[in-house]
């Protein structure tokens, strides 16, 4: 199960239900994809085939919805 947050753009930010516990996003588009930890600061986990502009604009979409995607990820995983 993989819900999705919400979409930018091409852009599909989302969880995997069954991974670490570690609070973060996966980002896919058709170009790759990118994982970003949320704790303790917002900073780029794993990059592959994203441009590093694609990267900056991403990582600051992460930083604007910051909350969105915390009390999503709580909604989902029951933790908070």
């Amino acid at each position: 199960m993989s819900p999705t947050v919400f979409r930018y753009k091409s852009y599909r930010f989302h969880f995997f239900s069954r991974e670490e516990e570690r609070m973060h996003v996966h980002v896919t588009s058709e170009n790759g994809e990118a994982k970003f930890w949320l704790e303790p600061e917002i900073a780029l986990a794993v990059n592959h085939g994203l441009s590093p502009r694609e990267i900056r604009e991403l990582q600051s979409v992460v930083e604007t919805q910051r909350d969105e995607i915390i009390q999503y990820w709580h909604d989902h995983f029951g933790s908070g």
